[in-house]
């Protein structure tokens, strides 16, 4: 018999505080398993296409777990799925698109990424060849794309007359804003710069409040994947062009290892999306993957990793989409405008089911933010 929440005796003992005070859902069951091969993705819409791309390539048995998160990763990339992954997309302050990917296998465990590429348009695959081709795990900007175009990939520019035009109504119709600039002069919810940097006296106890500011911020979608083949074996990736108009050189949580995405066969496999910023604080999806280890089933293991981030940080927008080596899965998120989906596809289903998640919701008492 479980507790009155329907939580496991593990998820109690280590996020009691956390969640026995919150109106949860009905049921924080996950969803069960739809047999292998499998293929689980953030958001539906635009992003199904890339969940049947993945999980038909999967019904092939020459194609690996691996081969289908790249396959349904590079179909977004292609499609440019909603603006927010792959080329044109995305703008920086500088008007350029640069793209951040990561691919990770379940059994080595062995990741690679690729961060701030420019002027490569298949991001995914260049960090495919990082974790192939290399003992390392991140590249990053320029060199990255020498790496690319040393395998063989095609240089071109990422930066469309749609890109172009965007930046422009950014910069002249809505005078830099929204922006990511903070503490300095002049004032960036003013206007654009050149900016100065204002001193901070970090013995001050308004210190905090100014470099960790609890604003909500744009959020951002990101396709996260994970794929379990015939076999059981399991592979996760994510790609994105990163948040519009951040300043130039800005890296999230995509490309970081137990952030965007995470995935250890023997346990199971976590993909994200929202705040790359915040979130790559807090490892979000390397903690649900270690939750799941821990005896939470995929729901839980979810609203614990949710729960950390919202507690510090209340308006964070976040997604986090969890699946067990078994097939089962469940997926918690918070503060999106509207509600935040996912996308599965595995065993005999003949198409891919769109799964609505409602944001969590934090009493004021639990956060514990300075």
């Amino acid at each position: 018999m479980g507790s009155p929440l329907g939580l496991s005796k593990a998820a109690l003992a280590l996020s009691f505080q956390t969640v026995i005070f919150l109106s949860l859902p009905s049921s924080v069951y996950a969803r069960p398993s739809p047999g292998w091969p499998m293929v689980i993705n953030t958001w539906g819409g635009p992003f199904v296409n890339a969940t049947d791309a993945a999980y038909e390539a999967l019904l092939r048995r020459d194609v690996s777990a691996l081969d289908a998160v790249e396959i349904g990763c590079t179909v977004c990339e292609e499609n440019q799925c909603d603006g927010s992954v792959g080329f044109g997309g995305s703008p920086d302050e500088n008007c350029e698109t640069t793209l951040d990917a990561m691919i990770m296998d379940g059994v080595t465990m062995k990741s690679g990424a690729v961060a701030g590429l420019r002027r490569i348009k298949n991001a995914i695959g260049v960090a495919r060849a990082v974790l192939e081709y290399t003992s390392h795990t991140l590249l990053a900007g320029d060199l990255a794309t020498q790496f690319a175009i040393d395998n063989g990939f095609q240089e071109e520019n990422l930066t469309t007359d749609a890109t172009l035009a965007r930046c422009a109504t950014w910069r002249e119709g809505n005078n830099c804003q929204p922006n990511y600039r903070q503490n300095v002069s002049p004032d960036a919810s003013a206007g654009c710069g050149p900016y100065t940097p204002l001193a901070l006296d970090s013995s001050s106890p308004d210190y905090f409040g100014l470099i960790a500011p609890d604003a909500a911020q744009a959020s951002h979608d990101t396709i996260s994947l994970m794929a379990i083949d015939a076999a059981g074996i399991m592979a996760a990736g994510t790609s994105t062009n990163g948040a519009s108009f951040k300043v130039p050189g800005r890296v999230g949580d995509g490309p970081i290892t137990g952030s965007g995405s995470y995935v250890d066969g023997d346990v199971g496999a976590c993909g994200a999306t929202g705040d790359g910023d915040i979130m790559m604080r807090f490892l979000p999806c390397y903690q649900a993957v270690e939750n799941l280890r821990r005896g939470m089933n995929p729901e839980e293991a979810a609203y614990d990793a949710v729960l950390r981030m919202v507690r510090k940080y209340p308006a964070v927008a976040s997604g986090i989409v969890v699946v067990d080596k078994d097939g089962e899965h469940g997926a918690a998120a918070s503060g999106w405008g509207g509600t935040f989906t996912y996308a599965f596809r595995g065993g005999l289903m003949n198409a891919t089911n769109v799964v609505g998640v409602p944001n969590i919701c934090v009493p004021d008492s639990l956060k514990t933010q300075p």
